[in-house]
């Protein structure tokens, strides 16, 4: 199958078994069969066994997946065998709370440079070391650092604009966390985060279940693949065409 017809929640479930096999490396595991590995990403054996499939053979009938090299071949299939360079767009509370989130420098992503739209933030420093520089500085660090993502945090009336911006400075990928919908040329992929989508999908199955009973003391439901993981709603490819995640 051609690379750009791969699903969208295949390249999530990666990411999940990616954090599991470096955990297990962690642990010293050697090996793990493909039913440990899928149980870990609420998947069933065969979801695993495609999702792979996309990308080569790997594992050995009865024996089970190499640890180390499964995560090394998903972390360069992923980009992720070297380190990523990030802009921060905005530094409100979301903003802020990124540029402390341990797991971006975990997973290889650091942030390289953080600015703002307020030019009375601008000057700002952080326990990171980084200070919020404005917007006029962007496109030289962009250029003389080669950084290819950006994370946009800032209001939605000014999501577009800083888009564009970050487009003709050269970013390549955007992770958005405003709710606004900023359109990108071809060759540009955007990843959005809208947590009151997140909470509407919960309110609707609260108020799908309301009145059952909740048995607390029974084994726990095993969870389904698309249900109860959150994932971002919806993703643009390089091709700009809006895709869902479906499997």
């Amino acid at each position: 199958m051609k690379k750009d017809k791969i699903p969208a929640a295949t390249i999530i479930r990666l990411s999940v078994y990616q954090r599991y096999l470096k955990k297990l490396m962690n642990s010293g595991v050697k090996v793990v069969s493909s039913n440990q590995l899928a149980t870990e990403a609420s998947v069933n054996p065969a979801q695993l066994r495609k999702d792979l499939s996309y990308f080569g053979r790997f594992g050995v009938r009865g024996v089970g997946y190499d640890v180390a090299s499964l995560s090394s071949t998903i972390s360069a299939i992923l980009g992720l065998a070297d380190e990523w360079r990030v802009v921060l767009v905005g530094t409100g509370p979301i903003g802020q709370a990124l540029l402390r989130h341990p797991q971006f420098a975990r997973q290889g992503y650091r942030f390289e440079a953080v600015f703002d739209i307020d030019p009375s933030n601008v000057g700002m420093k952080f326990e990171n070391g980084l200070t919020v520089q404005g917007m006029d500085k962007l496109p030289e660090v962009v250029q003389e650092n080669s950084i290819q993502l950006a994370v946009l945090a800032v209001p939605s009336d000014k999501a577009q604009d800083v888009a564009d911006c970050l487009v003709k400075s050269g970013i390549r990928g955007i992770l958005n966390f405003s709710p606004t919908r900023i359109k990108v040329p071809r060759g540009v992929s955007v990843q959005y985060v809208d947590f009151t989508i997140l909470l509407d999908s919960l309110t609707y199955n609260i108020s799908r279940n309301r009145g059952q009973t909740i048995d607390t003391e029974s084994e726990p439901a095993k969870p389904r693949w698309g249900r109860e993981h959150s994932w971002p709603v919806v993703q643009s490819n390089i091709h700009g065409q809006e895709i869902g995640l479906s499997s």
